[in-house]
This record gives structure tokens, C-alpha cells and sequence, in this order.
């Protein structure tokens, strides 16, 4: 199991885990359904075998390219700690036992979850065509908040696309300042990539104004649905986090990508959804 975690790298789950966490209870808000132990479980399993499948056919399929790269042959695959063969099969597994637990669920869920599949796999191709690869990546971790908002609700509604649309932006964004490391390497390769593509000036500024879209779209649903002071402060810190990761690369300084990526999208996600948590808590038992 140690490699395998490895493999999937599994503490990056903190990125899109905290926004499913969003979305489902932002169903259970706007269902007035009860707390399900059941189906929180079934909605977190969804999120780690989705996201194992993903990121482990990732590595499957990048296995030559990273063993070509200095920053990443020590990996897993490339290093020979897990096999190409043992890779593989995680992913089919992962897959399966993804559709299996959508089908305890609800049926639209059953029903999407090959659609689901498709985007957070094809993630994986689509380095080697378009330099919209980035955006790619940002809309699988965008289905978390919506995907966790049906599994409650089992229909559609704004807020949780408007949610959707932030991870989307925001993610995007700080995985363009994250390519900076490769860009170089990426044009050898004939690899795209905004960086490689657009420059590392170019390639920032793009990254801000997809921030900017994040900021936007967390601000929004203060002008949708009731919130207190709790969900503001957490739109507070988000977009804070989002300025400081900017202040921290400079096109002429990119020695401290990993702390921007890491760290600070990790509190990024986690401070925000705990304030969205505590919001709720306090509008559901003292009407604030």
C-alpha cells in the first residue's frame, strides 16, 4: 500500500478533497436531507478511486518521459519501485471500483461516471497536442464539488457549478506556475505546455487572470444564497492565498514554485472549506 500511495501521490488529494466536501454539504443544505454516514463514505471512496485512477494513469502513461527528465525519474515507475504492469492494473481497479460505488449512489451518478472517467484520464494525453492541457487537468478536479453535490441531491444547481468553475480556474492556474519547472524540457520534447508555449512572463500573467476567475467565482454565491461572516472569511483567505503564490514566483525568480504549488494551495483549499463547514453549522443551529 506504501507504494502504491506513492504511486498516486495521495496527500495532493487535499486540493479537490476539501471542495467535494463543499458540494456535499451544500446538498445537504439545499435537500434538508439528513447527515448520511453511508453516503459520505460512498462520496470520499468515489473521490480516491477516481483520483487514483487519474493519477496513476498519469504516471502509467508519462512513464518514458519522466525517466528522461531530471526532475522526475526518481519517480515510482521510472526508478522501478512499482512496475508498468502493476501501474496499470491499479488504474483498471481504481475504474471499476470507481462505477461500482457511483452505482450505490443514485442512477445520474451511475450514469456519469464514465463521463467523469473520460476527463480525469484524458488529462494524461493531452500534454502531447495542446497547451490547454492545464485547463484540462482543472476541470477533473472541478467535478468534485459538483459531483458530490449530486450524489446528495441527484440534480444540478449553480452554486455547486459556480464551485466547480473555482477549482477549475484555480487549479489550472497554479498547475501553469507548477510547468514552469519543465518548460525547457517540455520544448525539447515537443511536449505543450502554456510555459513552453507562451513564456514564463506570458505564461504568469495567463495564471492571475485564471486566479482571478477562481476569486470570482467563490465571491458569487454570496450574491445567490445566505451566508455569514464565517464563508467570508474563508473567501477572505482563499484569495489572499491566491495573491501570495504570486508575490512568491517572479518570471525572473521560479526557486520557489514547489512552496507556491504545495503549500500554499494546500491551506488555500482546506482553511476555505473549513469556513465554509463553519458557515454552515452556524446558519443550520443558530439561524446566523
Amino acid at each position: 500500500m506504501k507504494k502504491y500511495f506513492s504511486l498516486v501521490l495521495f496527500a495532493h488529494s487535499v486540493f479537490a478533497l476539501p471542495f467535494a466536501m463543499i458540494g456535499f454539504f451544500l446538498g445537504l443544505a439545499d435537500n434538508t436531507s439528513p447527515f448520511s454516514w453511508s453516503l459520505f463514505v460512498l462520496v470520499i471512496l468515489c473521490m480516491v478511486f477516481a483520483r487514483n485512477s487519474a493519477m496513476a494513469f498519469n504516471r502509467y502513461l508519462d512513464r518514458k518521459i519522466d525517466a528522461k527528465n531530471p526532475r522526475t525519474k526518481t519517480r515510482d515507475i521510472p526508478s522501478g519501485r512499482v512496475s508498468a504492469s502493476e501501474a496499470l492494473i491499479f488504474v483498471i481497479i481504481n475504474c471499476l471500483l470507481f462505477v461500482t460505488t457511483t452505482w450505490f449512489i443514485n442512477p445520474l451518478c451511475f450514469y456519469l461516471s464514465p463521463v467523469a472517467l473520460f476527463i480525469v484520464l484524458v488529462y494524461s494525453y493531452t500534454k502531447r497536442f495542446t497547451a490547454l492541457c492545464h485547463l484540462v487537468l482543472g476541470l477533473g478536479l472541478g467535478l468534485a464539488p459538483v459531483g458530490a453535490y449530486i450524489a446528495v441531491t441527484g440534480a444540478f444547481s449553480i452554486v455547486p457549478v459556480l464551485y466547480s468553475f473555482a477549482v477549475l480556474f484555480w487549479v489550472s492556474g497554479f498547475d501553469i506556475i507548477y510547468a514552469l519547472q519543465d518548460q525547457d524540457f517540455d520544448r525539447r520534447e515537443k511536449l505543450h505546455s502554456i510555459p513552453a508555449a507562451l513564456g514564463t512572463r506570458n505564461a504568469l500573467r495567463l495564471s492571475e487572470l485564471l486566479h482571478t476567475g477562481a476569486a470570482l467565482c467563490v465571491i458569487a454565491p454570496v450574491f445567490l444564497t445566505q451566508l455569514s461572516y464565517a464563508y467570508y472569511a474563508g473567501v477572505v483567505f482563499f484569495c489572499a492565498m491566491l495573491v501570495y503564490q504570486h508575490l512568491l514566483v517572479k518570471p525572473e525568480d521560479i526557486s520557489r514554485v514547489d512552496r507556491a504549488f504545495a503549500t500554499t494551495n494546500g491551506y488555500a483549499s482546506v482553511i476555505f472549506a473549513a469556513c465554509f463547514l463553519l458557515d454552515t453549522f452556524l446558519r443550520t443551529n443558530f439561524n446566523l
